[in-house]
């Protein structure tokens, strides 16, 4: 090779490297995908089958994630006029005091469901330390006063159906079986679990059903034909999608809507749309 290919090969190679970068950096980070799926519940009251349940996780209010994209995609989904909307943790990216006057802002745009609106708090939505209860409370007030309702080990029934809340699995408030012991195997449940490490916690009992998961990102960077290099969880097969348990429960891993560093590759940011179903 002469040294004028040997330039044209390195310039182009640059230039490959320069287009990728960009891309991780600009456009995936900002390219939402509305992810459709069936959610077959057992028991699920006939009157609901068909209806519209909406997944958002790990938003990320703070300096890493753009308003305007946070905004766009709660505009977007306002317009699939979803019939119940759940958010499973991590609402921002802690950064002192500023962090609440910036989530309050933002939530006046927060997409609601016609039937309910429901939310759990992720291990950011305690503050730096993930154990800050005074964050976390001041937190829940703004979203509650937006219209989310937070269920921390709680449970509620909307028209049949039974939404068991788990508070986050590395805070201070993990009490599961208090939202657990509200399972009723007659009707129709979901639970929301923000880190899909506590699938494998012995807390479950009897459950059977759908757990709606966050907290990995998908890990926001996977290279071509192979596994995300790096995960915040233990069980590296809850990274992102549907995972079969095997005893009854599947669980569900959004992709997160935010991210924690502006960077993403072949992991585009998610909002699941999945559509109830009698079983």
């Amino acid at each position: 090779m002469n040294r004028r290919k040997f330039l044209q090969g390195s310039a182009a190679l640059a230039g490959t490297g320069l287009l990728t970068g960009l891309y991780t950096w600009q456009i995936e980070p900002h390219w939402v995908e509305f992810v459709n799926r069936n959610l077959p519940i057992k028991n699920l009251p006939k009157h609901l089958s068909g209806k519209t349940l909406v997944q958002f996780s790990d938003i990320h209010v703070g300096p890493f994630v753009n308003d305007w994209f946070l905004i766009d995609s709660f505009e977007l989904t306002k317009l699939l006029n979803p019939d119940i909307v759940v958010y499973t943790g991590d609402f921002v990216h802690y950064e002192g005091t500023k962090t609440r006057h910036h989530l309050a802002d933002i939530s006046k745009y927060f997409a609601k469901g016609k039937l309910g609106t429901f939310g759990i708090l992720g291990n950011h939505d305690y503050g730096d330390t993930y154990s800050d209860e005074k964050v976390a409370a001041n937190l829940i007030d703004i979203l509650e006063g937006s219209g989310i309702s937070v269920l921390r080990n709680e449970h509620k029934e909307i028209e049949g159906f039974n939404i068991m809340g788990l508070d986050d699995y590395w805070g201070t408030n993990f009490f599961p079986r208090n939202a657990l012991n509200g399972y009723d195997s007659e009707i129709g449940n979901l639970v929301l679990c923000h880190n899909p490490d506590a699938c494998d916690a012995t807390i479950w009992g009897d459950y059977k059903g759908w757990i709606l998961s966050g907290h990995t990102h998908g890990g926001q960077v996977r290279p071509p034909l192979m596994n995300a290099p790096i995960l915040p969880i233990e069980n590296k097969r809850y990274v992102a999608g549907e995972v079969k348990l095997h005893d009854g429960r599947t669980l569900y891993v959004n992709r997160a809507l935010g991210h924690q560093e502006q960077l993403r590759f072949n992991v585009r940011p998610e909002i699941t749309v999945f559509k109830l179903m009698s079983t």
